[in-house]
């Protein structure tokens, strides 16, 4: 019986690894005000959110402020790639409305003003 219920609980967790977002991972951003990020994609209670984890300049990788730091903000699945939340632009320190679309290991991410009617983006590249 001890082995039977193992085997239940270990199928049970392999199977919510494999159920798991694509949107969750590690993802380069483009390159904004000199500088580049790899955030950090995970859930956050039923949403996802992205944290800061690696930095990098023109020198190569440095130990930014912002390190830890959560850019992405409650995105919220909408069903077909898309993604609905906020975002942080660290380089004015300011927080927008935030839509992502994902497409195969490239997520488009904007940051919208206005109520969502004017909007800026960049495309992200999975890293793993």
């Amino acid at each position: 019986m001890r082995n039977i219920l193992a085997s239940l609980a270990a199928m049970a967790l392999s199977a919510g690894a494999a159920l798991a977002d694509p949107v969750e991972g590690v993802w380069q951003t483009q390159v904004d005000d000199g500088a580049y990020a790899h955030v950090t994609m995970s859930p956050c209670g039923s949403n996802y959110c992205g944290v800061i984890s690696r930095t990098f300049n023109s020198d190569g990788e440095y130990k930014s402020a912002n390190i830890g730091k959560q850019l992405v903000r409650d995105m919220s699945p909408q069903g077909g790639g898309k993604y609905e939340g906020k975002v942080w632009r660290p380089s004015n320190n300011k927080i927008y409305i935030g839509k992502m679309n994902l497409s195969g290991n490239r997520l488009e991410l904007k940051g919208c003003v206005a109520g969502g009617l004017i909007c800026s983006s960049q495309t992200w590249a999975k890293v793993q």
